[in-house]
């Protein structure tokens, strides 16, 4: 599976987990070129609280595109160390 960005790959893995229709993948596999800081959070009844970064490619900002979360609840812990994808990040084979 690839995450795209901007025309430019930001994961590549083979082994992603599937929650609720996302992709998470290795956290090892995120291209740490085009991630920033996001001090962004949200809370998930059963996850627990997400964190983000943002993405920067070519010049571009895409805040809070990818989320994970550092201490899932135990229900979750198959997202534990692994990032998901959203705002306009194309997620495919």
């Amino acid at each position: 599976m690839k995450a795209v960005w901007n025309d430019t790959v930001i994961a590549e893995s083979d082994d992603t987990v599937v929650v609720e229709g996302n992709h998470y993948f290795p956290e090892s596999s995120l291209n740490r070129d085009y991630v920033t800081f996001s001090n962004h959070k949200t809370m998930c009844a059963w996850k627990g609280q997400a964190s983000y970064y943002s993405l920067i490619v070519n010049g571009e900002l895409n805040p809070d595109a990818v989320w994970y979360y550092p201490d899932p609840k135990p229900d979750a812990e198959m997202v534990r160390g692994r990032v998901a994808f959203w705002k306009g990040v194309k997620v495919g084979a």
